[in-house]
């Protein structure tokens, strides 16, 4: 862990603080160099035309140990008009049915209890309440994606969650009963904004659940991929129980899923509802378990740049080799986590000649920096690559299931994340 330098301009100073406890930031987890957005798809009239770059750098709070970028981009230039539809992936489509089977039960809800989701996207996950008779509502900021989820049934109000937003909510006689976020509080530049609009918008007998990667896990499997300016945080329990409570909620359960690389997800209430919900094994557990690994001290995070820098070696070495030997390589998925990757290891066309994606808003475009092209699925039948480097590792076993096809001409599939790995 680096420490960043002295000289700053005074916009960066005002920039430079903990967006929780707004401590000054000086420790860098780990620098990945200047990338563009990682969702901002280049369409080829716009190939020949300025692309903006942003410092991409983690830093870690010395008094709260929240891993956090600074604010170069505003959520409304990157959420507005998004490219990300959850309904691509089978196996998340999947785990959110899962989920709203086990939340209805576990909190025994009935069909006229408010649910609210908050960064609904296409509705993926609510449409599975609308179908056990639920009327849920969804708050998403990109008005593009919200229409897709209005035509699955789910009422979708578009906006930007605050606290603003929710006492709106509740002066029109709105509470929710179960109010959820899956992988949006890493995506809240105002953390301190958004966590005080979930107590307001809280029913007082009422739960919060949260999913958001692990920093833990992100630290142990090398995870540098999901860095990337639409996540402005990286929690470990330990910080994001000192958020939450600051903001009078209670974390009282806590499981750990195996969703995009190791997430979290934590069950919360008021913190006055003590008595009635005690503190959990899992949430004590796991916050030993962080506390003896050294999450709440400095010297954890002192080591994992070098790895990071590992991983872009053993990835370039490879495409090297491959490229030399006259072998064809292509790409499968256009996620967020892809865009760092390559942009970070310097990988264009010269090693990539394309990639493809089953979203077909993203096909026809291209990757932003990289400039590679996203074509369908089928293009790889056509053109019959030797590898395929699955950008969406965390996926790798749904996407290897798909690409059985490939065997017929013997290609073999690649993920160079956590390690490199050619199957």
């Amino acid at each position: 862990m680096k420490t960043a330098g002295n000289e700053e301009s005074d916009a960066t100073s005002l920039q430079g603080t903990c967006r929780f406890c707004r401590s000054k930031l000086t420790n860098v987890l780990v620098d990945l160099g200047m990338s563009p957005l990682c969702e901002s798809y280049v369409p080829a009239a716009r190939l020949n035309s300025m692309e903006p770059f942003y410092p991409l750098c983690v830093f870690v709070c010395e008094q709260c140990r929240l891993a956090q970028l600074l604010d170069y981009v505003s959520p409304s230039e990157i959420f507005s008009e998004y490219a990300y539809f959850s309904s691509y992936s089978d196996s998340w489509l999947k785990h959110a049915k899962e989920y709203a089977d086990m939340i209805i039960q576990r909190l025994g809800l009935r069909p006229e209890d408010q649910v609210i989701e908050i960064a609904s996207n296409d509705g993926y996950l609510l449409k599975n309440f609308v179908e056990k008779g639920f009327k849920p509502l969804g708050i998403e900021p990109a008005a593009n994606v919200a229409a897709v989820a209005m035509k699955k049934g789910v009422n979708s109000r578009v906006a930007f969650f605050g606290e603003a937003l929710a006492k709106t909510l509740v002066a029109e006689g709105t509470r929710a009963k179960l109010l959820l976020g899956n992988n949006v509080l890493a995506h809240v530049p105002d953390l301190n904004d958004f966590v005080a609009g979930l107590k307001v918008l809280l029913a007082p007998d009422g739960t919060v659940t949260l999913e958001f990667p692990h920093l833990q896990r992100l630290m142990e499997g090398n995870q540098f991929d999901t860095i990337y300016h639409e996540h402005f945080s990286y929690f470990s329990l330990l910080a994001v129980e000192r958020v939450l409570r600051h903001h009078g909620l209670k974390i009282h359960d806590v499981e750990e899923l195996a969703s995009h690389g190791g997430s979290l997800r934590l069950f919360a209430v008021h913190a006055d509802a003590d008595a009635a919900v005690p503190e959990g094994p899992r949430v004590t557990e796991l916050r030993s378990r962080e506390v003896k690994l050294g999450y709440d001290e400095p010297g954890i995070y002192k080591s994992f740049e070098a790895k990071v820098q590992e991983t872009k070696r053993n990835l370039l070495e490879f495409l090297i080799e491959a490229r030399r030997q006259g072998k064809t390589v292509a790409g499968y998925g256009a996620p967020g986590k892809g865009n760092t990757l390559l942009n970070y290891c310097g990988i264009r066309t010269d090693f990539l000649e394309y990639t493809v994606d089953r979203n077909p808003y993203k096909q026809g475009q291209f990757l932003p920096g990289t400039h590679i092209p996203i074509h369908e699925p089928e293009r790889l039948k056509k053109t019959r690559p030797d590898y395929i480097l699955i950008l969406p590792w965390n996926l790798k076993r749904e996407i290897a299931t798909q690409l059985e096809y490939t065997r017929e001409w013997g290609a073999k599939l690649v993920v160079g994340i956590p390690t490199l790995e050619v199957f």
